[in-house]
């Protein structure tokens, strides 16, 4: 499978290369959802690790059709910048990461709503470049390191995205990082390779400790 999405804006150094997904990791996703939630009669319950089936309209509690929960999610990330901020130590830890390695957003989010995003991360500090794609992440990944002999780190807090890349691109550090700590503890394991960090500050460790295995 190769890759699809532009990657012209995305210029890389002879440096190691950080892939990073925004929401829950960069960005606060589900905290503020629920709030927005909230404010259009229905909730957030952590039950399971999903949100199908756990968006409950108010005040009855029944569960929320699929098709309005697509829409509540599209409603939501057009007005992200209303809603979202930066997830704890976020913005310093990537700005740090950012003077050693190439930093670069991969973000599942349809790219219609790329622009506002834009306006987001650059407003929070994080004005590293963003690509916004709905197909799977290992070819993108893939497909921005190009094999070199460098360092490549992939953060995402979806087994699923973590366990693309491990497919497409092997050589990659892999690390699940998730800012709810609700939901994260309900996560179901990713599989053998991925390194679950507790916060930015872990994964931070784990991510120079790959670029200088010699560290302590």
């Amino acid at each position: 499978m190769q890759a699809t999405v532009p990657l012209d804006h995305v210029a890389l150094g002879d440096r190691p290369l950080i892939v990073c997904d925004i929401d829950e990791v960069a960005l606060e996703f589900l905290t503020p959802f629920r709030n927005f939630l909230l404010s259009r009669g229905h909730d957030l319950l952590p039950r399971s690790f999903r949100l199908h089936g756990n968006i409950v309209t108010l005040p009855d509690g029944g569960v929320t059709a699929d098709d309005l929960v697509a829409i509540l999610l599209e409603d939501f990330f057009a007005t992200q910048e209303d809603w979202q901020g930066a997830a704890e130590l976020a913005v310093d830890t990537l700005t740090a990461l950012g003077r050693e390695a190439d930093v670069v957003f991969l973000t599942a989010m349809p790219p219609r709503h790329e622009a506002a995003r834009r306006r987001l991360l650059d407003r929070l500090g994080l004005p590293f470049p963003m690509v916004a794609t709905e197909d799977a992440k290992g070819p993108v990944v893939r497909a921005l390191h190009r094999q070199r002999p460098l360092p490549a780190v992939f953060i995402d807090d979806i087994s699923r995205n973590l366990q693309s890349v491990r497919d497409h691109a092997p050589e990659t550090l892999l690390v699940h990082l998730m800012a709810n700590a609700q939901f994260r503890a309900m996560m179901p394991d990713p599989g053998d390779g991925i390194l679950k960090a507790t916060g930015w500050a872990d994964a931070a460790e784990h991510i120079r400790r790959h670029w200088s295995p010699g560290r302590p």
